[in-house]
């Protein structure tokens, strides 16, 4: 019995790999989006004077439509 299903497992699609990839691409995605917006947003306590990192683009945040 064990036999006959041991063909399926052998070619079975690699969801694993396609998980730890998603996981992966969303972390990065989650890095680089919280980083945007911690540098373009009003700096903490203690990092007023600090400059933005050159590969961080500036974001405009007029408000002049309200």
């Amino acid at each position: 019995m064990l036999a006959v299903a041991e063909p399926a497992v052998k070619g079975a699609f690699p969801y694993g790999k396609i998980y730890a990839g998603v996981l992966g691409l969303g972390f990065v995605a989650a890095v680089s989006l919280g980083s945007i917006a911690f540098y373009n947003s009003k700096r903490p306590v203690g990092w007023e004077d600090k400059d933005r990192p050159g590969f961080v683009p500036k974001v405009d945040t007029n408000d002049e439509d309200q």
